[in-house]
C-alpha cells in the first residue's frame, strides 16, 4: 500500500474516501408485525423478487437534500430515486412509484416482489403500506437503528455519496443536484462494472438472465425462497 500511495501521490491522485454523517431514520410509532423476510441474506435468482429502498442524505449550500432509493437485489440496478428537501412520506413513495413504473414499462411484472426497509417512519407510513399492497409487493422490514439488516442498501448510499457527493461536490441545491443524480444513476445502471455481478453493469447483468429464459420470471412465484 505504500508503494501505490508513493505513485497515487506522484501522479496527483486521491482515493475517494466513506464518511458516516447525520441520521435519516426515524423509527415508526406503534407495534410493528411485518417480518424480516431477507434476514440479512441479499441474494435473489432472478430480477423483481427483492428490492431494497433507503434514504440518504446531501448536503448543499442551500441546505440539507435527501435522497430515496430502490434497488433490485439480483442486478444491483437502481430502479427508482428520488430527492426532496424534507424527509416525508412523499420522498420514499415517489421513489417507489418510479421504481414499479420503470418495471411496467420494460414489460415486466413486480407483483409478489419483496419489499425491504428498516423501519422508518416514511418506510411504515399508512400510504407507503397500501401503496405496497396496490402493488402487489410483500412488505419486509429489518430492525431499528442496524444497518447490517439493511446492509446493501446501505453500501450503494456510501458508494453514492463517495463517487457523487463528496467527489463531484459542493453542490448548490436540490436543482443542481436533481441533474447530476440523473446522470449517476444512469451511470451506475447502464456502465458501471459490478464485482458482485461479474464486473458487469446491471442492466446488461439483467439482460443477459432475460435472453437465457424464455419469459421473465415472476416475482410471486419466488416468494417461498428469495435465493
Amino acid at each position: 500500500r505504500c508503494t501505490v500511495h508513493r505513485l497515487m501521490r506522484a501522479a496527483g491522485l486521491r482515493g475517494i474516501i466513506r464518511a458516516k454523517g447525520p441520521r435519516t431514520t426515524v423509527a415508526g410509532t406503534g407495534p410493528e408485525t411485518r417480518p424480516d423476510l431477507v434476514e440479512r441474506s441479499f441474494t435473489a435468482a432472478a430480477p423483481d423478487r427483492l428490492w431494497v429502498a433507503d434514504i440518504t442524505y446531501c448536503r448543499t449550500f442551500a441546505g440539507w437534500v435527501y435522497a430515496a432509493f430502490v434497488i433490485d437485489v439480483f442486478s444491483r440496478r437502481v430502479v427508482g430515486w428520488q430527492l426532496s428537501t424534507s424527509l416525508r412520506t412523499d420522498l420514499a413513495l415517489d421513489a417507489l412509484e418510479m421504481g414499479l413504473w420503470t418495471r411496467s414499462h420494460d414489460g415486466h411484472d413486480t407483483s409478489g416482489v419483496v419489499h425491504h426497509s428498516d423501519k422508518g417512519v416514511q418506510y411504515v407510513a399508512v400510504r407507503y403500506t397500501q401503496r405496497l399492497a396496490e402493488a402487489g409487493a410483500v412488505a419486509s422490514v429489518g430492525s431499528t437503528g442496524d444497518s447490517y439488516d439493511n446492509a446493501l442498501a446501505e453500501a450503494f448510499n456510501s458508494l453514492f455519496k463517495a463517487e457523487l457527493i463528496r467527489n463531484k461536490g459542493p453542490w448548490k441545491s436540490i436543482d443542481d443536484l436533481e441533474i447530476a443524480v440523473a446522470e449517476y444513476v444512469d451511470w451506475f445502471n447502464h456502465r458501471r462494472l459490478h464485482g458482485e455481478i461479474g464486473l458487469v453493469p446491471p442492466i446488461e447483468f439483467e439482460d443477459a438472465y432475460y435472453r437465457h429464459h424464455t419469459a421473465p420470471a415472476t416475482a410471486g412465484a419466488a416468494l417461498p425462497s428469495l435465493h
